[in-house]
């Protein structure tokens, strides 16, 4: 079966900006994730949208891509047009795309290299929050704990002991990168790598910080309060903005998603903002009609029964339903009849049934005899 197209799979066009790409795969990847979403291909949707977010984020696969398609994913891409004098593999068995050769050779690419010192955002979480079945139809207000990586309160993310400060790179004189002299089919050429000291920051810490240890944050107990709306589902998500890991580089925060786990009710039955009951009555009550009380999330209400109602029919009562997320009203609840078959009668109630059988003319077998069999049985004497 024929790979989809990446912008297909993530539902952006092919001139689609960074922040566009990875909106889209935030969606999807939530939308499908195993732990939440239980469809029997939702393992496979989730993998297929991670492959495209892995090639279309990174600039110099999403441009070997929109050059040479699917192609250029392939681990033998590049490697067989080259062969001659260098092991029939290529550059001298190098397998991958055109940007990785450049990376390789000359050191990222002509400057293409990401900036080991940029503020990047911290990593998203996520939190599974238990619901009982009315407080997901009423919402609720909740605080609620988690670990997670803050700035270290010692040094303020220095990483340096109190009293003293980063110094400048010995090795890299604080570019963050240093050149690195490599053989290659071409012969000795100068790379630029990460400065292996320093980790890319520019910058070393002779005194380390007591308690992050260097590193500028530690993992703490974390709480945040969560105003959790009126009418969310199981497997629905609140995205809190800036609630997860620490950044990189004074970058911010991550964010927090709360996803909803609901449990089931025991009389009810749920369909996003309709409510479904099953209301069972007695033969009498169908037959000549009553007025019974109905629960509903709301409370009990009234429910007038028509006579001659039948077993399967469904009232409505409306507004008695879960809130509509994004509107102001609530859906309705739907109240399904079914007619109860008594069991165990006394000789009264079975009298009276007779009865009724005998004026309704039905044959009834179990030794009473209807109306039809009593008038054949005077005709036989």
């Amino acid at each position: 079966m024929a790979k989809r197209d990446y912008y297909e799979i993530l539902g952006v066009p092919k001139g689609a900006s960074d922040d566009e790409i990875k909106k889209a795969y935030r969606k999807l990847s939530k939308k499908y994730h195993p732990d939440i979403n239980k469809e029997p291909d939702a393992d496979e949707k989730f993998k297929e949208v991670t492959e495209a977010y892995e090639v279309l984020s990174d600039s110099q696969k999403r441009a070997a891509y929109d050059q040479y398609g699917h192609a250029s994913t392939d681990p033998n891409f590049g490697g067989g047009g080259f062969g001659g004098g260098f092991g029939g593999s290529g550059f001298g068995g190098f397998t991958g795309g055109f940007d990785d050769i450049f990376d390789t050779f000359f050191g990222g690419g002509g400057g293409r290299s990401r900036n080991p010192n940029a503020p990047r955002q911290g990593a998203d979480l996520q939190y599974r929050m238990n619901l009982k079945f009315e407080e997901a139809i009423f919402g609720k207000k909740e605080t609620i704990r988690y670990q997670r990586d803050e700035e270290c309160a010692t040094c303020h993310g220095s990483g340096a002991k109190p009293g003293t400060e980063p110094v400048t790179c010995s090795k890299c004189h604080g570019s963050g990168t240093i050149q690195v002299e490599r053989n290659t089919p071409f012969g000795r050429v100068m790379t630029q790598a990460v400065c292996d000291v320093c980790g890319g920051t520019g910058e070393e810490i002779p005194e380390k910080c007591p308690t992050c240890h260097g590193s500028g944050h530690v993992q703490k107990t974390h709480s945040v309060n969560v105003t959790i709306p009126a009418g969310v589902e199981d497997g629905q998500q609140l995205r809190l903005a800036g609630q997860g890991e620490i950044g990189q580089n004074g970058g911010p925060y991550g964010d927090l998603y709360v996803v909803f786990a609901v449990e089931e009710s025991d009389i009810f039955d749920r369909d996003g903002s309709e409510i479904y009951y099953v209301l069972p009555i007695s033969f009498v009550q169908a037959t000549l009609g009553t007025e019974v009380e109905v629960p509903t999330v709301h409370g009990n209400v009234k429910l007038k029964i028509p006579a001659g109602t039948q077993t399967g029919t469904t009232f409505r009562l409306k507004g008695k339903g879960a809130p509509r997320l994004r509107g102001t009203v609530n859906g309705d609840q739907h109240v399904k009849v079914t007619i109860t078959t008594p069991k165990n009668l006394n000789e009264e109630q079975k009298e009276a049934l007779h009865k009724f059988a005998d004026a309704s003319g039905e044959l009834v077998s179990d030794g009473h005899g209807g109306f039809f069999d009593k008038m054949r049985d005077a005709f036989k004497k």
